[in-house]
């Protein structure tokens, strides 16, 4: 009888993405791609998708040049790419109108990509089939999520019930998403069965991460009952909130009787060698060490491996705000392991509450913001659900899809007070097109809209940091923080952190920036965030507090007018947003008044309690 065929696939997108905050420049990627291939064993290699391409833009780097230049090497030998999208939500944490979600396949496609990955957090189907759509007309491969979870929804019927649906609607592939790898074995082989059953001849890949530490027996579960396609790592960015490390997974599958390819071990190690060389020249500096770490405590909370990188770096800032408050009121200061437990003990109580989302980008990084505010308000001695952001707000009334369970009464009655309304209609009516719009704007600064639209696609998609990119803010803020973390990174075990300015001179676009680096409790504020008209802090009226540290914006979309001294508010009015945790943070106005003064810039950092306006009664 013939071995069965198993083959395998490099998530290097992912591995970065569970590491830490940012990936590997073009042309890191670039270099290390002809290891990868030598290696020998990849069929498939992720090479974009999910914040990959959002996070070129914050450092500096056209993510269109990224991904032409990354998937071309593999193109070249018959490896296919593929690619991580967020359904309704795209390559954002937002939702996408339905013409940008098509341009979006386009570009891909054209770019390079062949294979692209879609899923709901919700694993609401109305989200996920005009993405099939989409990406068959653009010529691609549409492998469809099924996001993984452990509930008492989330049953094997629930997720073969959903598959079936998924290929009924024209999907080729399925793909077993266990983004926080908490997908028992049992489970997840009966619901490969289920899928194979129901169609032998469709492609089942399976995608885990191996941070609870039960992986390795789930992707020996899955081949046993007909999965096609593993996803892995290499080494030093396998196991922890990442993946299993390529030469344990084939060793294991080989070793169980299937058809595995071998693995080049000198090209291993050359790869191992790049990305160490790539820790050790900045990223390294953006990885919190635990996440190098398996951890089963992750089993109760569910979170994934893919937010586990953003979360550490989100939870040090929030200790060091909520910390300087315990101070300032004669409390005794927390430890990072404590405001962990508290928070992985908050996500496991509010999200039943809450529905039941899958714990998978947007949703999990709602449901742990969500937690994470009721943690700290509490520790202040306010009350759960004091504080909700406009976008989890959405998740809760249906607005960005189905949630599978009920939601709480505590937050129905919520809801009611302020006045929100459930919602039942297809996300997608609530997001009209807007391309038109971001052609005008693009039209009216001069800018291309690129090869292929590519342009227009990426500031359509991420708005605000595209702006940053092309005016140069993004590099100075990346170049500016790089130097501050070297510097700590550089300064004695147990000494201070540099007191004094220095300033940093690059070049974007031809054009010579100075950037003024701060160490301390406020950073600098780049010269790109200066505007023209500074903010008048000689104001009458009352003070309006950061309610969290982030970063403070006066709107969050082009359709907003930012608040200008001397405009009248209301009660409720939206004042400015605070971005934090890759969420904005509405600030709205208690009282009627009348502004005075702005006291912080868009983009400016703020901490909990800075005084960011000054309103009259």
């Amino acid at each position: 009888m013939e071995k069965k065929e198993v083959k395998f696939s490099l998530v290097f997108r992912d591995m970065w993405q569970s590491a830490g905050k940012y990936v590997p420049r073009v042309d890191q990627l670039v270099k290390v791609a002809p290891a990868i291939i030598r290696m020998g064993c990849f069929d498939r290699v992720e090479t974009n998708g999910g914040g990959f391409e959002q996070v070129n833009l914050l450092f500096g780097e056209n993510p269109n040049n990224a991904v032409r230049q990354w998937t071309r090497p593999f193109h070249e030998v018959g490896i296919q790419t593929h690619m991580l999208d967020r359904a309704l939500n795209g390559l954002r944490m937002s939702p996408v109108p339905a013409d940008v979600r098509k341009l979006f396949y386009k570009v891909k496609k054209a770019q390079g990509t062949d294979i692209t990955r879609t899923f709901c957090g919700l694993n609401d189907i109305r989200n996920i089939e005009p993405s099939i759509r989409y990406a068959k007309e653009a010529g691609m491969i549409s492998q469809c999520s099924l996001c993984i979870t452990h509930s008492p929804i989330h049953t094997v019927e629930y997720y073969v019930n959903m598959a079936k649906k998924l290929i009924d609607l024209g999907c080729y592939e399925i793909c077993l998403k266990d983004m926080a790898g908490i997908g028992r074995p049992e489970t997840l082989g009966k619901i490969c069965a289920g899928i194979k059953a129901y169609r032998p001849d469709i492609i089942v890949q399976y995608h885990s991460h191996s941070g609870p530490g039960v992986n390795m027996a789930s992707i020996l579960e899955v081949c046993k009952n007909g999965c096609d396609y593993v996803d892995t790592a290499v080494a030093p960015l396998a196991w922890g909130t990442g993946h299993a490390d390529i030469l344990a997974v084939q060793a294991m599958l080989e070793d169980a009787g299937f058809k595995v390819k071998s693995i080049n071990m000198a090209a291993y190690m050359e790869v191992r060698s790049q990305i160490q060389e790539m820790l050790d020249d900045f990223l390294g500096l953006y990885c919190n060490p635990l996440n190098r770490i398996n951890n089963s405590l992750l089993i109760a909370p569910g979170l994934p491996g893919g937010m586990m990188g953003s979360l550490m770096s989100d939870l040090e800032t929030n200790l060091e705000s909520l910390n300087k408050w315990k101070v300032k009121h004669g409390q005794k200061e927390l430890s990072q392991d404590e405001l962990l437990i508290k928070l992985f003990d908050e996500v496991a109580y509010i999200w039943p509450k809450v529905g039941y989302p899958c714990l998978v980008t947007p949703f999990s990084q709602y449901v742990k913001n969500l937690a994470l505010m009721n943690v700290i308000q509490m520790e202040k001695g306010k009350a759960r659900w004091s504080m909700i952001a406009d976008d989890i707000w959405d998740m809760i009334l249906g607005k960005a899809g189905q949630l599978p369970g009920p939601v709480a009464p505590e937050l129905k009655k919520r809801a009611e007070e302020q006045g929100r309304k459930f919602s039942t209609t297809d996300p997608q009516a609530n997001y009209p097109d807007e391309l038109d719009k971001y052609r005008r704007l693009m039209a009216e600064e001069g800018w291309e809209t690129g090869q292929d639209d590519e342009e227009l696609f990426e500031y359509a998609m991420h708005p605000s940091q595209y702006e940053a990119y092309k005016s140069g803010k993004a590099k100075q803020d990346f170049l500016a923080d790089l130097q501050k973390r070297r510097a700590a990174a550089a300064a004695p075990a147990g000494s201070a952190a540099p007191s004094q300015h220095s300033t940093l001179t690059i070049t974007v676009e031809g054009k010579a920036y100075k950037v003024d680096i701060a160490y301390g409790e406020k950073p600098a504020t780049s010269a790109a965030a200066t505007p023209a008209k500074p903010a008048d802090p000689t104001g009458e009226g009352e003070d309006i507090l950061a309610p969290l540290v982030g970063k403070f914006f006066p709107v969050k979309n082009t359709d907003e007018s930012p608040k200008q001294p001397g405009d009248p508010v209301k009660a409720g009015d939206i004042l400015g947003y605070i971005e934090a945790m890759k969420t904005y943070n509405a600030i709205r106005a208690e009282f009627d008044g009348t502004v005075t003064a702005i006291l912080v810039h868009s983009g400016d950092t703020v901490e909990e309690d800075d005084v960011i306006m000054k309103i009259a009664k």
